[in-house]
This record gives structure tokens, C-alpha cells and sequence, in this order.
């Protein structure tokens, strides 16, 4: 089954102190010959390796059971060059799941970690909101969801076509009339269109929708639109909901979104450098980025597609630190090294809903960090609460708790 955002957040929480949390994904390849071993042969030695670079015996004998079923699973798959597949097992916890992915992961991979290794599926939906399609003509509309690539419809609307006399009649009062008719369905029609959308953005079914109609129907819906709903508007491509093909549909939309993530990545590197020069909402480089994920500050992410830098994870409270040091200076504990702290910092990222973008190619990216963050506030920036506003908070707390706790919250 493909896979949502919910149960990747589900694979983020899961933390395994022994060290045995396996990540495996498969990229099909197109076969070099009949017998369609290149892939079995490739896991093998991925498996092999992983296993090597276990530290002692208990943890390979923990990790190997759910390396041998890997092993028996990849032995299944086909290269057909359709599907690419991702499993995340564990066996501490009694924990396995399989999921169908599009077939753009670079390579196929196999990891053995403490948690699992999400940066694949990080950037396949990092920055992939819930996505709407929506086809529409005076007589029909047609709703689909855009997942990773996948269509898939989910409802529509019709109105039949109102049938007219044999004559428009004396001067043609009767034909007027019945095109009056006409027109007045189709504008209750473009309405019923407009309430769906507003009811599936508010019920949280898209959150960003994308239209497909003709120019003469478009000009009728849009003046129909709640507010909100045009502003989740990511574009329009030309579609006779009657004659388009899916794969049709599905290649309109998905140009569209890779669009619209391009120019909002660019958007918002310029805005994180130039908000980071004035001290602003933005920050750049691994230790001021840590920082700001720690507090809670970010709001996006931005991360280099091949930014690879070494830090260090508190065995006991998690603390992540861009100075390689031997014990955490928030608890004092043993710290463990880790070769890539894009990768550690994801769980967090993806519990906490942040927006993330992979930067390819962007000299002015590369000059500070090739990591950066914009922040929803700046800690430093907040001013304390007077001692005489904080008393009288106090005080206020006291007598009705769920409005300080209100207060407290904003």
C-alpha cells in the first residue's frame, strides 16, 4: 500500500536503543537478463554489509531475523520498473511494515540505526501538501487526490441536461426563457462545485487543489469560490472532464505541483538568507539551525540534497550538537557520533509537520551552510514579561486557569 503522512510520523516516533531499526527501499531497475537476479544479489550484499558494520554479535542477532525476511521478500519482487518498495521492520518491537512508493528513489538501500532512516520518504513529501484535482464543465465535476504520484478519484457531480420545447415560441419568449433556465443551472451547478471544495479544505481532505476545466467554465466557477479556497489554488491546465485520460490528468497536475514546489523553494531560500542578514525570522548553518529546531522555533527547512555533516545525539536526552564533543553539555551524559545529522534531525522534523525543501544547485545556499531554517518567532527577539504583569498573570492563573492556560498558549 502507498504510504501517508500519518504513518510516516508513526516510523519517526519509533526510537530503538539496541540500535536495530531496519530501513529497507528498493528501486527497480530494468533487468539485464531473463533470470532477474541483479536485484536479489544487490540485497544480499547490502544485508551483508549492514550486519558487518553492527558493533558486537547481540545486535547482528537482533537485526538478523528481519534481514532474512528482507531477504525472502526481495526474492519476490520483479524489476519492472513500475513501483519502488520501502519496508521498516524491528523485531524489538515487534514492528514490520511495507509500503509502494513512485519509482524515483535514487537507489536501492538498506540501513540498520536507532531509528529509521526517512530521508527518502522526506523528499518525496516534505514538501508535497495533500493535493486535490478537480474537473469541472456546466454538467459534471470530477474529484481526485494526488498522492505521491497516484490518482485517485474519490466523487463526483452531474447535472442533467435541461431539455427544451420543440419551438422557442412567439418571438422567441420561450426560447429566452429556457436559455435563462439553462444559465441558472449552471451557475447552482459551479456553486455545488464551490461548496465541496470549501467543505474538503476545512474537513482537511487537500490542502492544495489544482483545476482543470475550459476557460469559458472557468470564468463561471471562480467567482463562486470561498476566499480561501482561491487562495489553495496551485494552478489550471485546459481539461474537458468528458475527454481526458487519466494519465492525462495525472501528468497536467503533477506538472503543476513540481511547479509550484520549485518557485516556492527559491522563494523562500531568498527570504531565509536575506531574514538571517537582519536578524530576522531566518537562520543559517547546522549549530544556529539545531538550536532553533530544539526551541521550537521553525517553521521550513531547508536542506541541501547531498548536505552531509557529523554531530553529535545524547544517549539520554537526545540533545543534537554541531560540536563534536564526548558528553552533552544540557545533561551531561555519553554522546555518540552520528555521519549524518540531515538524516538524525528528521524524526523531529516530521513529528513536528515542518515544512521541508531538498536545495539542488544554489551557489548562494551553498555560501551559508547548505542548511538554513525560517523560524515562526525568534526566542531572542521575545521580550520578557514585567515582573508586575507576571504577578497580576499569577494571580489572574488562580482564579480562572483555562484562560491563563489560553494566554499561555498563543
Amino acid at each position: 500500500m502507498s504510504i501517508t503522512r500519518e504513518q510516516i510520523r508513526e516510523l519517526a516516533e519509533l526510537h530503538d536503543t539496541n540500535g536495530c531499526a531496519v530501513s529497507f527501499y528498493f528501486q527497480p531497475c530494468a533487468p539485464r537478463n531473463k533470470a532477474h537476479k541483479e536485484d536479489t544479489i544487490l540485497v544480499k550484499d547490502l544485508a551483508r554489509e549492514a550486519l558487518h558494520r553492527l558493533e558486537d554479535k547481540d545486535k547482528r542477532e537482533r537485526a538478523r531475523a528481519d534481514m532474512d525476511r528482507i531477504l525472502r521478500l526481495s526474492a519476490d519482487l520483479r524489476s519492472n520498473g513500475t513501483h519502488a518498495k520501502a519496508v521498516f521492520a524491528c523485531a524489538a518491537h515487534n514492528f514490520w511494515r511495507e509500503y509502494d512508493l513512485p519509482a524515483v528513489i535514487a537507489s536501492t538501500q538498506l540501513a540498520v540505526d536507532r531509528h529509521f532512516h526517512l530521508k527518502p520518504l522526506a523528499q518525496l513529501l516534505g514538501a508535497s501538501p495533500r493535493l486535490g484535482v478537480v474537473l469541472a464543465d456546466r454538467h459534471r465535476a470530477r474529484f481526485f487526490d494526488l498522492r505521491l504520484g497516484e490518482l485517485t478519484e474519490r466523487q463526483g457531480l452531474f447535472q442533467p441536461l435541461s431539455r427544451k420545447g420543440r419551438s422557442d415560441g412567439y418571438a422567441g419568449y420561450d426560447g429566452g426563457h429556457a436559455q435563462r433556465r439553462v444559465d441558472d443551472e449552471a451557475r447552482q451547478h459551479f456553486k455545488a462545485i464551490a461548496d465541496v471544495l470549501k467543505q474538503s479544505l476545512e474537513k482537511g481532505v487537500f490542502e492544495k487543489w489544482i483545476l482543470g476545466c475550459l476557460d469559458v467554465h472557468r470564468s463561471q466557477l471562480e467567482p463562486q469560490l470561498h476566499p480561501y479556497v482561491s487562495q489553495a489554488l496551485l494552478g489550471r491546465f485546459q481539461a474537458d472532464p468528458g475527454h481526458i485520460s487519466r494519465e492525462e490528468i495525472r501528468s497536467h497536475a503533477q506538472q503543476i505541483l513540481e511547479k509550484w514546489q520549485s518557485d516556492r523553494c527559491r522563494q523562500l531560500v531568498g527570504q531565509v538568507i536575506n531574514e538571517a542578514r537582519s536578524k530576522g525570522r531566518g537562520v543559517t548553518g547546522l549549530r544556529r539551525v539545531l538550536r532553533s529546531l530544539e526551541l521550537g522555533e521553525v517553521q521550513a527547512l531547508l536542506i541541501g540534497e547531498h548536505f552531509v555533516a557529523h554531530a553529535v545525539e545524547c544517549s539520554g536526552c537526545g540533545h543534537l550538537d554541531a560540536h563534536v564533543v564526548n558528553f552533552c553539555p544540557a545533561c551531561g551524559r555519553a554522546t555518540k557520533e552520528i555521519v549524518d545529522v540531515g538524516e538524525a534531525i528528521l524524526p523531529r522534523v516530521i513529528h513536528c509537520d515542518i515544512e521541508t525543501f531538498y536545495v539542488k544547485d544554489d551557489p548562494e545556499f551553498d555560501k551559508v551552510g547548505n542548511i538554513a531554517a525560517l523560524l515562526r518567532f525568534r526566542t531572542e527577539n521575545v521580550e520578557p514579561i514585567d515582573a508586575a504583569v507576571a504577578d497580576r498573570l499569577i494571580k489572574a492563573g488562580a482564579a480562572y486557569p483555562g484562560r491563563l492556560r489560553r494566554f499561555a498558549s498563543r
